[in-house]
């Protein structure tokens, strides 16, 4: 096997998701976290409900439409400016530490992201962060007009960058989507931030369970499905080696 591509998902892989949580807190002194950790589960939700529904609207208006159901439930005023300064940090999401560095070690091989994110919001993340430098392409369902994981949103990766499927790499930390990319016959990477043990370990400190805790018990555990991937690493910068091992 030759791997030609390595495509990567965005949110919670490239970029840290939970970087949003200084913002909502500012906004919303002492309500953050949990902000953040319900805005983060409806927007997978909304995206999964559109697609099946077959009523898209692209990533932007998703995301704005589950900042609103959250603010919403927890009985949050707030006014259109700080609405707007909360969303503007999907513009600005903070890099995972060794994220550039582990692009500028694959180049040699085509980089692309695939994301379920609309293309304005993409390139714009990309050019504020510096990954458009390591980038051949930035892919967004927006295309197809399905969310991943739905089959025909990993059609863009051939269409895009020339590889078949075993061809590919695909890394993700999400399971839902690293289980959606293997049952398309892509190579999966799954990144494994946070371990069923320290999940454990969080869960029996505290009487009451706090909402991050909570979010990684939901969103960041491989979930059965029946689908297994690749390759199962704890971080972006293991995959310079994990391919050389596979070249």
């Amino acid at each position: 096997m030759t791997i030609k591509a390595v495509v990567f998902d965005a949110y919670g892989t490239l970029y840290d998701i939970q970087s949003v949580a200084a913002v909502t807190e500012e906004a919303f002194p002492g309500y953050g976290d949990i902000i953040t950790q319900i805005w983060r589960i409806k927007q997978l939700e909304y995206t999964w409900l559109r697609s099946l529904m077959r009523r898209y609207e692209d990533f932007s208006v998703v995301t704005r439409e589950s900042l609103s159901y959250t603010l919403r439930v927890l009985g949050l005023a707030h006014d259109a400016a700080a609405f707007d300064r909360i969303m503007d940090k999907y513009l600005h999401l903070d890099l995972y530490p060794d994220a550039l560095s582990t692009l500028t070690a694959l180049k040699g091989r085509k980089l692309a992201i695939l994301s379920n994110g609309s293309s304005d919001m993409l390139n714009a993340l990309a050019r504020n962060s510096g990954l458009d430098r390591v980038l051949d392409a930035t892919i967004s369902v927006d295309q197809k007009r399905i969310f991943k994981p739905a089959p025909d949103a990993y059609t863009l990766i051939e269409s895009k960058l020339g590889a078949r499927p075993d061809e590919v790499l695909f890394v993700s930390s999400n399971p839902w989507d690293a289980c959606g990319a293997k049952a398309f016959g892509l190579n999966v990477a799954w990144i494994e931030r946070v371990t069923p043990q320290a999940m454990a370990e969080a869960c029996v400190k505290s009487d009451v369970v706090p909402p991050l805790t909570m979010f990684k018990a939901l969103r960041t555990q491989m979930d059965e499905l029946g689908l297994t991937p690749d390759h199962r690493i704890r971080a972006l910068s293991e995959l310079p080696d994990l391919l050389a091992h596979e070249s």
